[in-house]
This record gives C-alpha cells, structure tokens and sequence, in this order.
C-alpha cells in the first residue's frame, strides 16, 4: 500500500473517532449582513457566538478607515515587517496601542495566536542568550495558544488549577535563585467569561516576584477607559509586563498585538519567530486599528450597552457580573449541539462549544453579546435559553 493510501485509512479513521464522540468540527458558508446578523442557507439569522462586542466590524468610520488606506496602500503587506512590509501606518498604530495599554511600546503580529507565541519566544529567546532559565506558570484555562506556545518552546511549565492563587503561590515559593518564573494567564477567559484575580496576582508578585504574561483578548474593549482593559480599569496596568490584546474581538479587525516595555519589542524583533517570520499585517489593517481606538474613545456607550445587556442575560440565567461571554453548561455532547440546532430553529445563531475546546464533560452553548443587538432580540435569547434550561 503507498503512504498516500495509508494517509487516507489515518485521517478517515480519526474523523471517524470524532463522529462517533460528537466532536468532529465541521464549517458552514456564512454571509454576514451587519454586526449581528448573517444569513445560512437563504436564512437570516441574529449572531450570538460572535466576538464582535462593540459592533466595530461594521462601523462606518472604521470601514472607510480600512478602505481609503487599502486603496493608498494596497491590499497586503507583501513581506514581512522586517523586511518592507513595516509602513507609517504600522508604526502609528503600535504608537496608538501601546498608549492605550499604558506600555511604552508595541508589535502587531498578524494574528492574536502569533502574538501569544512571539511574546513567549521572545522570553525564552532571551534568556536563553543571557543564559538565565525560564519557568512558566499557566492557569488550566488559558488560551490553547499560551499553552501551545509554553509546550512548544523547550522551557520549563507547569500549570496550576483555574484562578488558585494558593497553588500558585506554593509554585512561586518553589523557585530556585536562578530561575526567572513567569505566570500567564488570561484578564478575561474566553470560554468562561470569568476574570483573573488580578488584584491578588499583583499582591501575590509583590510577594513572590514574577514576570506577568496576560493575554487581554476578551478584556479589551470591554472593560477599562476607552476600553484599554480589566487591568485599566482596576488601576493595575503597572502589574504588567508583557500586554497581548488581539485586534479581532472588540476592535473588530484581525491581527494581534504585544505591547509592553520597549526593550520586549525590541527583543521580539530579534526572538520572536511568530512575527520575525511572519508577512505583516496589511497597513490598512493597520490604520483601520486606530480607527477602532478612536471610535472606542468617542462612543464609550458602546461599552456601556454590552455590558448592561450581558447584565441582563447573565441575571436571567442566575449568573453574576458583566462580561459579555455567557457559557450555559450541558455537560454532554450531544445535548449541546441539539440545543444549538433548536436556538437556530427560533433564529439564532449559537454555537456548542465541545472538547477539546472545552474539557471533558463541559460541553456548552457559549452565548456572546454585542452593543448592537437589540432588546428584543436579547429578549428572544433570554426566552430560549429559559426554555431549554426547563427541558434539562
């Protein structure tokens, strides 16, 4: 048999273990209409599984951004940012990123995954060339790509369970003299939609000193003046050392940042292979990033409405807080996928979020909120999701 064949018999034989286990990821055609609408198969349904929180992918001011510049500038960057593809729209903007973040510098990776990587690449780059060695410390849920980027880069890791600071703590008092330790964790987690301590990370480090990793994909925008972040707003920016935001939730873009002090960006132009090796995001992308930080800083109800909306729901389903993530757990595979299939039957579009996304036995719908849904659509949400949790 050749090895194309035996290929074939491989790949079809784990889809086939996937099928069996209600995990097989498959993709659906998507045409979107607006910030919160989209149509499947000739049907208009309303967006609940998006992380367009503030409505930015269709806001005019932020469309016209992107598309006067890709008009000056081109549809691409052509190369990678060490190479020609770095314009005076990526520099403006790293400018803008890193003042929104209260970080002296940036670097846009061209996507939130890279950024996560470059970041981690470019602290075991660097230590290994001062010949000092590095110890990650991971929360359980932290983003895959912390945790494929920690695994992937040779150094030492371990990982503590979901937000225990007394099992970090213990972690922390392990460390041997020599040996700088990192903790990584997420501001707002993606599948959960709860919070780091943060307040308690930054006592805990004046304690233990760590370098602190946190990626504020889901916590920009959201939360913070101008929506710099959870950490902005509680006051705990100087905690920080190394900032990852992604352009593509709240600012409605694609691409990611890493801000941080400007001897880490420098060092990231020389470690970080994720971006080293990387074409550019495109400069309209770019531009389009300060866009969305003004309009972030000119329409602050924005962030206002999504989070008395995530209020709302979260209140109706007996949850606490703010954060416009809302997991409704249903443990089993296949029950979060029937109650996909029947919110989609009364016109909304949410996805069942299964392992190995999620852990074992956490199968859930995960709902997200954007400013622009209506309150009668949040309405309809709240109904069906009261429904399904009385057919349980």
């Amino acid at each position: 048999m050749s090895d194309d064949a035996s290929l074939e018999r491989l790949l079809e034989a784990a889809l086939e273990s996937r099928r069996a286990q209600h995990l097989e990821r498959r993709r659906r055609v998507i045409t979107p209409i607006d910030a919160v609408h989209v149509e499947i198969d000739g049907r208009r349904l309303v967006n609940f599984c998006s992380n367009n929180y503030l409505g930015l992918t269709h806001h005019p001011k932020v469309i016209e951004a992107v598309a006067t510049a890709t008009r000056a500038a081109g549809a691409g960057a052509a190369a990678s940012g060490l190479i020609s593809g770095y314009t005076s729209g990526h520099a403006s903007a790293e400018a803008a990123l890193a003042a929104w973040k209260g970080a002296e510098a940036a670097v846009l990776p061209p996507s939130g995954y890279q950024a996560n990587h470059a970041a981690v690449q470019t602290i075991v780059g660097s230590a290994e060339v001062a010949g000092t060695r590095v110890r990650f410390l991971l929360d359980k849920l932290a983003h895959a790509s912390l945790i494929d980027a920690v695994r992937g880069s040779g150094a030492s890791f371990r990982i503590f369970p979901h937000n225990d600071l007394a099992k970090l703590e213990r972690l922390l008092a392990e460390r041997d003299s020599e040996e700088m330790q990192v903790v990584v964790t997420e501001s707002v987690f993606s599948m959960d939609g709860d919070a780091a301590p943060l307040a308690e990370l930054a006592d805990l480090k004046r304690r233990h000193p760590f370098v602190l990793l946190l990626d504020e994909a889901h916590g920009s925008g959201v939360y913070g003046p101008n929506g710099a972040g959870l950490a902005a707003e509680l006051r705990l920016t100087d905690a920080v050392d190394v900032f990852v935001v992604t352009l593509s939730k709240a600012m409605g873009l694609v691409g990611g940042a890493v801000c941080s002090s400007r001897s880490f960006c420098d060092a990231l132009l020389n470690f970080g292979r994720a971006y080293v090796y990387s074409t550019a995001v495109p400069p309209a992308i770019a531009v389009g990033c300060e866009a969305s930080l003004r309009v972030m800083r000119d329409e602050p109800e924005r962030q206002r409405r999504v989070r008395e909306l995530a209020r709302r729901v979260r209140e109706a389903v007996g949850m606490n807080g703010d954060c416009p993530i809302v997991p409704i757990g249903l443990q089993d595979e296949p029950a979060a996928l029937r109650a996909a299939a029947n919110l989609e039957e009364r016109g909304l579009l949410v996805l069942a979020v299964r392992p190995p996304t999620v852990p074992k036995a956490t199968s859930r719908l995960r709902v997200t909120l954007s400013c622009e849904h209506s309150d009668d659509e949040v309405a309809v949400l709240i109904d069906a999701i009261r429904q399904l949790k009385r057919v349980e």
